[in-house]
């Protein structure tokens, strides 16, 4: 497991999880937890911690290969770190038990990973719901009818879940990467009232990243 994170001091901004893939030396994560430009006039580079509680390994990463569309990115390593083994890219069927690892608030007192389980509720298009027609501009139409489909999760992710692998327990095989949750009032609703309902993308399109290495 890992976190991905943007350094601009000697302690680093934790921004999401993500873990570590193919040969050891690539990681994947959300496009939305690396999108923030780096300042090349301070030196700024990404970083992936590795470890658990204080004891904490920073390795360097630099973006290779980004998917804007399905929120992913593909990060390669500075070092070798132990690799999450993907599953097959055919989708998981609504009712198939998952979990996932991360870091829901981010790493405070160190990295103390949380685990949640649930199940896959439903396969659904990759698209923003609009509250009222008004909302259906032809930006957001264009998008519901090419949209990707997704696994919808009976489960409770945060915000710093972004980029958690999403896994069977019984194998732990690799079968999406955690991106989103449903937000039930105000953004902050996220931490303090959870809606018990979160995303992931299938891991079919981690494997399309693998093939750009």
């Amino acid at each position: 497991m890992a976190i991905d994170a943007p350094i601009k001091h000697a302690n680093p901004k934790v921004l999401g999880t993500g873990f570590i893939i193919h040969n050891g030396q690539y990681a994947i994560t959300n496009y939305h937890v690396v999108s923030q430009v780096l300042d090349p006039s301070i030196v700024e580079h990404h970083v992936v911690l590795s470890g658990s509680g204080q004891i904490v390994k920073k390795v360097k990463a630099e973006i290779h290969s980004i998917d804007i569309k399905h929120d992913l990115a593909l990060l390669k390593l500075d070092a070798t770190l132990p690799a999450m083994k993907l599953s097959e890219p055919e989708m998981m069927h609504p009712g198939t038990e998952v979990a996932f690892t991360g870091f829901p608030i981010g790493a405070v007192l160190g990295l103390y990973p949380a685990t949640h389980r649930g199940y896959i509720s439903a396969i659904t298009p990759d698209a923003i719901p609009a509250n009222n027609a008004n909302e259906l501009s032809s930006l957001l139409m264009k998008r519901l009818s090419d949209a990707s489909l997704i696994y919808q999760l009976d489960a409770v992710a945060y915000p710093g879940n972004s980029g958690s692998p999403l896994y069977s327990p019984v194998t732990g095989e690799v079968i999406g990467v955690i991106n989103k949750v449903l937000v039930k009032d105000a953004k902050e609703s996220a931490l303090s009232s959870p809606s018990g309902i979160s995303y992931a993308i299938p891991v079919e399109y981690v494997h399309k990243l693998l093939k750009k290495i």
